[in-house]
């Protein structure tokens, strides 16, 4: 009894005496008191991690092969497989509906409405890409947009430029709603022209809200503050997902993993799913079932009557099929998908002997900078509600060592290093406006629903084959949050999908 008791004090004493063992309240290299008014007032967060905002769906990161694994059947060589590395990331479950972008184009015309009407004329899709010279579809023009029975239906129409600004939009109002439910500031349905919510105008002090109930303590002065960007309330920015993102999001690798705990994964697929066939073939009442929205054949665009193999003649609903190893729906057929890659022959990790590009490889890099006035705060907001950004110039990174130049598009590609010229419209259609597409749509025949495809068009046109989907960068460790619970929408970071046919 004597030695229990002699080795439970001996415990106690190393748990009191040993720091790791209790809360961390003071610094570790300065030994100063964080969170006290006394000790400055310097603040250290409770920090549970990045929450997971409304639709979205982490994609853990990794390595893999990137490029073509089907025959290239049209001699493009313009994704010669290579492996690559992708950052943690999260992804829109699926593509952006018809409802979604007329709740943003409602808000558009709410609050720029009189005095800017333009800003949702610009923002409108362009419905007229449904029609054809020799093909009836004239009841889409007027539908497909506008009419409920399509409100579940990826919207198309829309091209690049466009759906950029809708993840700007998306941005700021999903920001928003999580300072509203958090009571940290009033809803405010009054909003108008430069005097709305928007995000990093917030964090600048150039947008002042009514402040809730519950707003932030500033622990210097013992009074309240507004939300900063250090306290990791506020989501990073919406987006359009990179190619790589993409394609690495579509094969969904991880169903192929031999156990949890094994690093053993079969990265070769064809399509986001196991199988050289385009049907389902587990012995279940699922079995023959087609698994994507395609164009079977010549004038096959979905099956005979009484047994449709796809059961969708144009476009089939975001939720439609079955998802993928991720949760994500529709990565193959359906709509061909917007991502932010500038388009050119060469991949950027095809470029031997260059270190780096192998790790979130992307092209179409244009490096901005806030413009700041002479105190180095932000200039006054534009006449939206935005802060202001200039191109970076050449001149001011030429001592730089990891870039030279202020926009990189043409890299090792078009450059004047590179010998290769586009010369747009007469012996090429590529030039700095390309933007690539990935996967196969209602209207492809499956060699394009393979995720390693890859096509482009112009950023500012549209097409009724093309739609988008979101993504957003991934802060923190790439496994997800340590700490369960819930997020800023009471709903847990990680979820299950549940796997369903339409």
């Amino acid at each position: 009894m004597k030695n229990l008791f002699g080795f439970a004090l001996a415990l106690c004493m190393l748990i009191l005496f040993t720091p790791s063992c209790k809360k961390s309240d003071s610094s570790s290299t300065t030994g100063w008191k964080y969170n006290d008014q006394e000790w400055g007032g310097f603040e250290k967060r409770d920090y549970e991690g990045q929450a997971t905002g409304p639709n979205l769906v982490l994609i853990e990161g990794g390595t893999f092969m990137m490029g073509v694994t089907e025959q290239d059947v049209t001699f493009e060589w313009d994704n010669v497989p290579r492996r690559v590395t992708v950052s943690s990331f999260y992804m829109d479950e699926t593509e952006v509906a018809n409802i979604d972008y007329r709740e943003y184009l409602y808000w558009l015309s709410r609050v720029f409405g009189d005095s800017y009407p333009e800003v949702r004329l610009d923002a409108l899709p362009d419905t007229l890409v449904w029609r054809e010279e020799l093909a009836y579809n004239e009841p889409f023009v007027e539908t497909y947009l506008r009419h409920p029975a399509y409100d579940m239906y990826p919207v198309v129409g829309v091209n690049w430029l466009q759906a950029n600004e809708y993840c700007k939009w998306r941005t700021d109002r999903v920001n928003e709603m999580i300072l509203m439910e958090r009571d940290i500031i009033e809803p405010n349905m009054e909003q108008k022209d430069e005097e709305n919510f928007n995000t990093e105008a917030y964090l600048a002090g150039q947008y002042e809200p009514t402040q809730g109930k519950k707003p932030m303590k500033d622990i210097r002065s013992g009074g309240e503050r507004k939300v900063q960007f250090e306290d990791g309330i506020l989501l990073p920015s919406y987006r359009l997902p990179t190619e790589s993102e993409w394609e690495y999001a579509a094969l969904s690798l991880q169903g192929n993993q031999e156990s949890p705990n094994d690093e053993r994964i079969s990265d070769k697929r064809l399509y986001p799913w196991n199988g050289n066939t385009v049907r389902y073939q587990t012995r279940n009442k699922f079995q023959g079932q087609i698994l994507a929205n395609f164009k079977r054949g010549r004038g096959d665009y979905m099956g005979m009557a009484g047994k449709l193999n796809d059961n969708a003649h144009i476009t089939a609903p975001v939720r439609a099929y079955m998802p993928n190893d991720f949760g994500l729906y529709n990565m193959a057929g359906n709509v061909s998908e917007w991502t932010m890659d500038l388009y050119r022959p060469m991949t950027s990790s095809t470029i031997r002997d260059v270190e780096g590009h192998d790790l979130n490889s992307f092209r179409g890099n244009a490096f901005k900078t806030k413009e700041l006035d002479e105190n180095g705060a932000p200039v006054t907001k534009d006449s939206l509600g935005r802060l202001k950004y200039r191109y970076v110039e050449d001149d001011e990174v030429a001592e730089r060592e990891n870039y030279k130049r202020g926009k990189v598009y043409d890299y090792l590609d078009g450059d004047k290093e590179s010998e290769v010229i586009y010369d747009y419209g007469k012996s090429t259609l590529i030039n700095d406006h390309a933007r690539v597409i990935k996967g196969g749509s209602w209207a492809d025949r499956a060699y394009w629903i393979v995720p390693g495809a890859r096509r482009f068009k112009q950023e500012d046109k549209s097409d009724r084959t093309i739609g988008f989907r979101c993504a957003m960068t991934r802060t923190g460790s790439p496994a997800g949050n340590e700490i369960k619970g819930g997020n800023a929408f009471g709903k847990k970071s990680i979820r299950k999908t549940k796997r369903k046919y339409k």
